[in-house]
């Protein structure tokens, strides 16, 4: 039996530009697949410190099992770090369709005055988004137009903060520091929200409310891995992206 290739991890090299290289991350996310079987095969628990879920991203280049939004998530950070020029925070939606309701993430992007994303998805108009957008509202109007393609009514829309570079660290991701009801909203007043949310951003004015909760420092030598538990709400959290 034929084993399946294992698509190579991608290098940044000097040459590059920043777009480029965000290419390479996506390109590469691709190759692994989006993952439509129904088993998570990796546990994202959003409440794990960075440190934590870095090493879950290794072992995703060490596996190359397909993955799900939250999944690409954490890859697309690991995979950024140590661009000091690329900023990257959560946006996550909360769409209706046909009764139901469905959960989608990706990772927003920041550099050289542009915005973008990247991420997995059904949709291919529903995940990465080029580096070209002006402003956050931009890029938030954007996958809301694209959902509405597949008649889904976005009605919240979660903006977590910049995940630091440092791939150690022990403070989780904040992944919504601003919560906007868009659907009771006209868009004038989400832009003027997301507008005055992202000039705060590039201030670095806005600190994480787990600040005012400092985790324990954890002692040395145990294992940063929690154990498995079936039915966390987290492996639920992508299982329903119609996205």
């Amino acid at each position: 039996c034929v084993q399946p290739s294992v698509p190579p991890v991608p290098n940044y090299k000097l040459s590059m530009t920043i777009p480029e290289w965000l290419q390479a991350i996506q390109t590469y996310m691709k190759m692994l697949q989006y993952n439509h079987t129904g088993t998570q095969f990796f546990e994202i628990r959003k409440t794990r410190p960075l440190s934590g879920l870095m090493e879950t991203a290794r072992e995703m280049t060490r596996e190359s099992l397909p993955i799900k939004c939250l999944e690409a998530v954490i890859l697309g950070i690991y995979l950024t770090n140590g661009q000091p020029s690329v900023e990257r925070f959560p946006i996550s939606f909360k769409t209706h369709f046909s009764g139901n309701y469905f959960h989608h993430v990706v990772l927003g992007i920041y550099c050289n005055g542009r915005y973008g994303s990247l991420g997995m998805s059904r949709r291919s108009d529903l995940m990465d988004k080029p580096l070209t957008y002006r402003t956050l509202s931009d890029l938030i109007f954007e996958f809301e137009d694209s959902y509405k393609k597949y008649l889904h009514s976005v009605k919240k829309v979660k903006i977590g903060l910049y995940v630091p570079h440092e791939p150690h660290s022990f403070q989780p991701i904040e992944w919504k520091q601003l919560v906007l009801n868009v659907s009771k909203m006209m868009r004038t007043e989400v832009r003027k929200e997301l507008e005055k949310f992202a000039r705060d951003m590039r201030m670095k004015i806005l600190k994480p409310s787990s600040a005012h909760s400092p985790m324990k420092e954890r002692p040395r030598g145990k294992s940063l891995s929690p154990r498995r538990r079936q039915g966390s709400p987290q492996r639920r959290a992508c299982r329903r992206d119609k996205s």
